[in-house]
């Protein structure tokens, strides 16, 4: 394949998906027009399931479900259709019974030590209940782990860098999006040198993510590196079912199995300020070192083995050979639309809100909130709690952004303090609860990363990486403009209606 021929061969397979995906739509509309003209019986009984699937989510306590009653009312046919397809938590699919087949596999090497519990519940009693509740998930506590924060994706992704240079045994990379540019250069190069040096290296990338890079020609130079290469869920398949819409947003790089990196950053030049799309990117991350690193191992061999058909690899085989004494707890954890409706990575926020005191802060590029977790915000905010949210002013898509917006009102009215990043785009997605506890991750507060998404975090607890984030978070607020809400009640009328109309459509956004 020529060079310009490879250039436009990820545009041409997005642009051909996209005909599909709207083919498909327009397919809907299209039955249900015919049916109401022409088949006014099948028509009819229709409408009858639309009605009988609007009582079912009345009466189900899952997320986003009047959102759907909406649809499914404004559109009773195609709407029924796309709930059936994206709404629904198909927990029972073959699709979601593989996943959950192999995460039990994963669980089984994922031992939690019973003395750093213990000491845990004696040293942290105000916030052990988030533990306890990612423990049950079966994602296990460690101590003896050292916790870096990074405030800016410059800092990390220099950071972890250094680190693939040292590597002397293995390298896990696993990222939703990869464009060409600076760092990929960089990494490429460094990734090739120690596969010179023996170094096993696997890269498991989102094709989504990386729709524009991942031609012919990207793949085989790849291989021809001597890199093993895995995709997730390429968009053309399965197009049938919308299965293409389950994307895997997690950002891990594993070295020698002592070093972690998670965080909000991807292996992409604006993460890194390096070109500007957006204004200045703040983005976040972490670095961990020790025990706890062994977690987000067995994440990542986890989903290499759902994308290879169920390889043989043995995770103890790839355990921490380093030794370190660390105060304070680290617990990695992950979620996915397998696990659905009781996805941890919603269960961790929520728990952390609720449990907050003094103060809960928030960095989130989507403020796309379902009823309960504005419930919690506001309950929160009443009771005390000092609720601070920063949003970006400058966004990457200007519907979600609308969303942002629609939800400042019944927030800032409850005592919520909701700050826009003035620069640019805020893409760090943290939270931090009085000075105790933390989580650094992969997840964003919307529909996408709490139902639809594969995602990853670590939960902090008595880590001086606490102080870190809340320093940064402060030191945020200074380039932040306080919103406030008798200004935004007074926005025009045409923003309020397209915003309350994009409210209703965020589980399709």
């Amino acid at each position: 394949m020529s060079i310009v021929r490879s250039k436009y061969y990820g545009i041409i397979r997005g642009v051909t998906v996209g005909i599909s995906f709207f083919l498909q739509i327009g397919l809907m509309i299209f039955l249900s027009v015919y049916l109401m003209r022409y088949s006014i019986i099948v028509y009819f009984i229709l409408e009858i399931v639309s009605v009988i699937t609007v009582f079912v989510l009345v009466n189900n306590a899952e997320s986003y479900k009047m959102s759907w009653i909406i649809i499914i009312l404004v559109l009773p046919v195609a709407g029924l259709f796309l709930y059936f397809m994206w709404g629904r938590k198909r927990v029972n699919s073959s699709y979601f019974r593989q996943f959950r087949d192999i995460d039990a596999k994963m669980m089984q090497n994922l031992k939690q030590n019973e003395d750093i519990v213990q000491d845990l519940e004696r040293q942290h009693p105000n916030k052990v209940q988030i533990s306890r509740y990612l423990r049950k998930e079966g994602f296990p506590i460690y101590n003896n782990t050292y916790a870096t924060y990074f405030g800016s994706g410059e800092k990390v992704l220099e950071a972890m860098i250094e680190d693939l240079k040292q590597a002397k045994k293995f390298i896990f990379m696993e990222y939703f999006i990869v464009s060409d540019g600076k760092i990929w250069r960089d990494i490429l190069e460094i990734l090739t040198q120690k596969i010179k040096e023996g170094v096993i290296v696997k890269l498991l990338f989102d094709d989504f993510g990386t729709l524009r890079i991942n031609t012919q020609a990207f793949r085989k130079d790849i291989k021809s590196r001597g890199i093993e290469m895995s995709i997730f869920n390429p968009i053309h398949r399965d197009m049938a079912r919308m299965s293409f819409n389950y994307r895997n947003h997690k950002k891990i790089t594993v070295v020698d199995g002592n070093i972690a990196y998670t965080g909000g950053f991807n292996l992409a030049d604006e993460y890194a300020n390096y070109i500007e799309r957006f204004g200045h990117w703040k983005d976040s991350g972490i670095r961990l070192y020790g025990d706890g690193v062994y977690s987000f191992t067995c994440f990542f061999l986890n989903m290499w083995r759902i994308v290879n058909k169920n390889v043989v690899i043995n995770d103890i085989d790839y355990k921490p050979h380093t030794h370190v004494f660390q105060e304070g707890y680290v617990q990695p954890f992950m979620g996915g639309p397998h696990r659905n409706p009781h996805n941890p990575t919603e269960g961790a926020y929520t728990r952390m809100i609720n449990k907050a005191r003094d103060y809960i802060y928030i960095t989130t590029p989507y403020l796309v909130l379902d009823q309960n977790m504005r419930d919690d915000l506001v309950s929160a905010a009443q009771s005390g709690v000092d609720v601070c949210i920063i949003v970006p002013r400058i966004y990457d898509k200007w519907y979600v952004y609308m969303v942002n917006v629609s939800n400042y009102g019944k927030l800032m009215e409850a005592g919520v303090h909701i700050y826009e990043y003035v620069p640019g785009f805020i893409h760090a997605k943290n939270v931090i609860a009085d000075d105790e506890c933390a989580i650094c991750g992969t997840i964003n507060t919307d529909y996408r990363s709490f139902y639809l998404h594969y995602e990853c975090g670590v939960f902090l607890s008595e880590m001086d990486a606490i102080k870190d984030m809340k320093e940064d978070f402060l030191k945020t607020l200074e380039k932040c403009e306080e919103m406030d809400l008798v200004r935004w009640s007074k926005r025009p009328i045409g923003n309020k209606l397209m915003q309350a109309t994009l409210k209703v459509l965020s589980p399709l956004l």
